[in-house]
């Protein structure tokens, strides 16, 4: 797992050395086709960057995007409207039947079907009308780590050829020496709350909340830690009930309209009890972990989630695990 996080910036520029000219295709398909609907089909950590590229797509593109229920199509064999429709899977194998099947249905009935997946000689990139490799390479971890920061990267390369924006483009260009720069930043210091913990939120908002549902998974995978993901707009409601003395929580403050928000929150959770770890950039004194900034806010989500991934490897360790080996689970997972 470590030695995979750590390859994600040579991964991430042979991607963007690669397909260029076919993404750029692919934007002016975009920018020249009407949408009434935009989906999004993925499982597990794929599904949390497909939720990333759908809050990309939404806030610079204006277009609602939705998380497909997959079993609708797989299971229940409803009759869904497939004109006009933007689909985009999103898969480190390509090989589950409920991310295939409903890939090849939107595309049978005439939607704009998209696959970022890195087996491009899966049913996945197959059954799409436009397959993307990530080119991560093979993956050997369980715990997908370049594979999905690849998949980050997929999905804003998508975004910024379709906006047809340089600022966003020069901004991937610069990502594979800012990764590198996110591998080394110090967060030792989480390792000294999170060893003996039993129980974890992990908070984010807006552009960051991906992230932190994609953290709250790993603990889980390999550090069988409990954790929970929520947005800070949502933790005072139901799972303030949780907060007592001690509890461990780990906020993802990222750059951008929701940092303050998420700044007052981790001061607030610090005066009921909580064990906070507000990751923040430099400039945020309160901060107890550095993240890591890349040249644009909005990706800045993609550097953070390397800092996070070299510390949770260290955890699992730590923790007396292995976190090549997470129990009961296996790297390619095939559901209906």
């Amino acid at each position: 797992m470590l030695k995979e996080a750590l390859s994600a910036a040579d991964c991430v520029a042979l991607q963007l050395e690669n397909d260029v000219e076919r993404y750029a295709e692919l934007g002016r398909k975009l920018r020249t086709t009407t949408f009434n609907t935009a989906l999004t089909v993925a499982r597990g950590s794929s599904d949390h960057a497909a939720n990333y590229c759908a809050y990309l797509i939404m806030a610079r593109m204006g277009r609602i995007v939705a998380s497909l229920p997959m079993s609708l199509v797989t299971l229940y064999k409803s009759p869904l409207v497939t004109r006009d429709t933007l689909t985009i899977a999103i898969s480190q194998s390509g090989q589950s039947p409920d991310v295939v099947e409903p890939i090849r249905y939107f595309r049978d009935g005439g939607a704009t079907t998209i696959a970022l997946v890195n087996d491009i000689d899966s049913p996945l990139a197959a059954a799409a009308e436009w397959a993307m490799p990530l080119r991560a390479g093979k993956e050997q971890s369980v715990a997908a780590t370049k594979s999905f920061i690849t998949s980050l990267v997929a999905g804003a390369r998508l975004v910024a050829q379709w906006q047809n924006d340089p600022e966003l483009t020069e901004g991937l260009a610069a990502l594979p020496e800012a990764l590198r720069s996110a591998a080394q930043v110090d967060w030792s210091p989480a390792l000294e709350v999170l060893t003996p913990a039993r129980n974890i939120m992990v908070v984010g908002r807006g552009i960051s909340f991906p992230i932190a549902l994609e953290a709250a998974l790993k603990f889980k995978e390999t550090s069988a830690l409990q954790a929970e993901a929520f947005s800070g707009a949502e933790i005072k409601h139901g799972p303030m009930a949780l907060i007592e003395d001690g509890y461990p929580l780990l906020i993802f403050a990222t750059r951008g309209p929701t940092q303050a928000g998420l700044i007052a929150l981790a001061a607030e959770m610090r005066t009921r009890g909580a064990r906070v770890l507000l990751a923040a950039p430099s400039d945020v004194p309160e901060r107890d972990l550095t993240l890591p900034t890349a040249a644009t806010p909005d990706l800045d989500p993609i550097v953070a989630v390397q800092a996070f991934y070299v510390m949770a490897a260290h955890l699992s360790k730590a923790r007396g695990m292995d976190p090549d080996r997470p129990r009961h689970l296996s790297k390619v997972t095939k559901t209906n």
